[in-house]
């Protein structure tokens, strides 16, 4: 066989952490809390409207872009909910928020540019950089300031080959939301050096007690540098039905396109009537569904501040905690590992997201039923206190 494009040689080998350890483990008594996925069903209102939409023959292929009516349903929530004016010719459907990013670096990136990544950041971030042959550019935040974004620090990275800063709010792992003074500041850089912003905003909806989600593209001369990535993954539990979509401005559009026409075509065609009906159902059965993530949030907040030389901030958003266990004394590595080898919970390394995440675990409450979040709390507990 001839040699492999360097777009893969001479890139990152994508790492699935912790989960790629629990399945290699063959072990059937583990309770996951490593993987980044709802614990509810899809609501039954998107169910049944795709299964309409198949049993009506809407199975062929249909717009590039994604169908108008889901587009004009998507710009119509981002003007009432994001603050966002946006066009419906100014949104494209993807397939999920994975495949939005890896367009939009695809589309702005050329060899040896640099993106600014803040970190703790995620990982896969870095893959879809490196291969669209860019540089990825971590800038470390401060855990001792709660993450906040550190505007002198990000300026400090900014070179002559600085192309783009990819931010996430909110924040995975962290669970930060961020405030508008801090969203203020990083546009203000972007704008001072004509720098692109792709914002990951899949946990959007997810966002507890006084938080409140601001879209950095709504912020003033922000609009037409900023690419915005949506899904239905989190907040409407379709992590496995594959869609989102992006925001962008309309003189970006063409080229965004040129990267989904190529890959996947156009997002398969009945999945979008089922998006289209998750954006205009009933707001309370969202609401009932983050109600369900903030209560499991109080319980494993709560259970992990009461365990000896652990501390847990409190996430303002998400659906991962990131406590503090460095007190312990082990790398969090090496206690991610111990924890799913001795007593059977799952949990990523906070070091998995880069070295300002040293000292932290992942903890996805999101992932599990109250019970099985009491049995995992029970476990950790247990395991560490034998540790002392």
């Amino acid at each position: 066989m001839k040699q492999l494009a360097r777009r893969i040689t001479g890139t990152s080998k994508k790492s699935f952490g912790m989960y790629a350890r629990a399945a290699a483990s063959g072990r059937d008594d583990l309770i996951h809390m490593e993987l980044g996925k709802p614990f509810a069903d899809t609501p039954q209102h998107i169910k049944d409207a795709t299964i309409a939409a198949i049993q009506a023959g809407k199975v062929h292929y249909s717009d590039l872009p994604g169908i108008l009516p889901l587009r004009e349903a998507a710009a119509a929530k981002l003007a009432r909910q994001n603050g966002m004016d946006v066009s419906p010719d100014q949104i494209v459907v993807t397939n999920g928020l994975t495949h939005g990013s890896y367009a939009a670096l695809m589309a702005f990136i050329d060899d040896g540019d640099e993106v600014i990544l803040l970190e703790p950041y995620y990982p896969q971030h870095i893959g879809k950089i490196e291969l669209a042959g860019g540089i990825a550019v971590p800038v470390p935040l401060d855990a001792a300031r709660d993450y906040a974004i550190d505007a002198a620090r990000i300026e400090a990275s900014v070179t002559p080959r600085t192309k783009m800063i990819v931010l996430i709010n909110p924040c995975n792992p962290t669970g930060r939301v961020y405030s508008r003074a801090e969203l203020l500041a990083l546009a203000d850089i972007a704008i001072r050096h004509d720098l692109i912003v792709v914002s990951d905003e899949v946990y959007e909806e997810i966002v507890y007690d006084e938080a409140q989600h601001i879209s950095i593209a709504a912020l003033p001369g922000m609009a037409e540098r900023t690419v915005t990535l949506f899904a239905f993954t989190k907040s409407y539990a379709m992590d496995g039905w594959r869609i989102g979509y992006l925001a962008a401005p309309k003189a970006a559009i063409g080229a965004i396109l040129k990267i989904t026409a190529n890959d996947v075509t156009h997002v398969n065609t009945f999945i979008q009537e089922g998006a289209l009906a998750a954006l205009g159902g009933d707001p309370a059965l969202l609401a009932e569904l983050i109600a369900d993530d903030r209560e499991k949030r109080d319980r494993v907040v709560t259970r992990l501040n009461q365990i000896s030389g652990v501390t847990c901030p409190w996430p303002q958003g998400t659906i991962y905690a990131f406590p503090d266990i460095s007190q312990l004394g082990l790398s969090a590595q090496t206690l991610a590992e111990r924890l799913m080898d001795e007593a059977g919970v799952v949990v990523e390394a906070g070091s998995f997201y880069g070295p300002a995440g040293e000292g932290r675990l992942r903890f996805c409450f999101g992932a599990l039923s109250l019970d099985d979040i009491d049995r995992a709390m029970d476990r950790v507990a247990g395991f560490i206190r034998q540790l002392g």
